[in-house]
């Protein structure tokens, strides 16, 4: 049985996520910051599926280290991390205060780094000690992160360091059997619902583009031993649409063998952008 941590993982995403773990037959330490935790573990259980509550704040560094001893001790190892705890604190930047800057960064940015940086020394030491490992890292970023989105400078600076911090982890960690990808979601939850009220309605009958199920069915796969050749990509899913997000690439260039004048720059830059693809626009210009 492989197991996995799901963070955040008491409504939304989150809970979609457990629940199709708990489906897939992996044991399934359920985090979340209060009793929501406990609930979804008894949906998973009382399904014939295995999970463990785990009640934290996922930006806190001892709590970290806790949280991957949970799996180790309850289900005797651990093989994939899914971090998706997050939350919003949505203001025009000039009324952007600075405990809400200092929240969304912290939970959203750092309650990925600390149960990775815990769960990846916990597998790096596998690794030296010769046992099999086959881990998977599951980050949630976001299409804020990758176009940025008005009124979410916070969220979207977080979710920008959550995709960089995909990159870097995936290269650091693919030594020791460690992958590691990103999903940017477009889904209906808590978070999301006051923003996208009418654009993600559910139908009246039909598939329902906007559930959080939806995502769960790629995270489950990327958290598997068949995902091991894929890492350091950052994926956009949203209802049956799955793409692979082409991130920051170097571009055109003008080189002029020496040090350019202020002056001279101008004309050269305006070039530049004629001849360079036009970004994707920022949700809500």
């Amino acid at each position: 049985m492989r197991v996995v941590v799901v963070t955040g993982a008491g409504q939304g995403l989150g809970r979609a996520h457990a629940l199709a773990f708990g489906r897939a037959g992996y044991g399934v330490v359920v985090n979340d910051v209060g009793p929501a935790a406990a609930a979804v573990e008894r949906e998973i259980t009382s399904g014939g599926g295995a999970a463990v509550a785990s009640v934290g704040d996922v930006a806190d560094w001892a709590y970290g280290q806790e949280l991957v001893a949970t799996a180790v001790e309850a289900f005797g190892g651990l093989d994939a991390l899914v971090n998706n705890a997050g939350l919003v604190r949505d203001r025009m930047l000039v009324n952007l205060s600075e405990a809400e800057w200092d929240d969304v960064l912290r939970v959203d940015l750092k309650g990925h780094f600390v149960p990775l940086r815990h769960a990846a020394a916990y597998w790096r030491d596998r690794a030296k000690a010769g046992a099999p490992v086959a881990a998977r890292v599951v980050n949630t970023s976001s299409g804020a992160g990758l176009m940025g989105s008005v009124g979410q400078a916070n969220y979207a600076a977080a979710k920008a360091g959550v995709a960089a911090l995909t990159q870097v982890a995936a290269v650091e960690l693919a030594r020791y059997g460690i992958t590691v990808n990103a999903i940017a979601p477009s889904a209906r939850t808590a978070m999301t619902e006051s923003v996208f009220a009418d654009a993600m309605r559910a139908p009246d009958d039909g598939f329902d583009a906007a559930a959080p199920e939806n995502v769960s069915p790629l995270v489950v796969w990327l958290s598997s031993v068949d995902a091991g050749d894929v890492t350091g990509r950052t994926f956009e899913v949203s209802g049956g649409l799955v793409s692979v997000a082409d991130g920051w690439q170097h571009g055109v260039a003008a080189d002029a063998g020496r040090r350019w004048e202020p002056e001279e720059l101008g004309p050269v830059v305006r070039d530049l952008l004629a001849k360079a693809p036009s970004p994707a626009p920022v949700y809500g210009a």
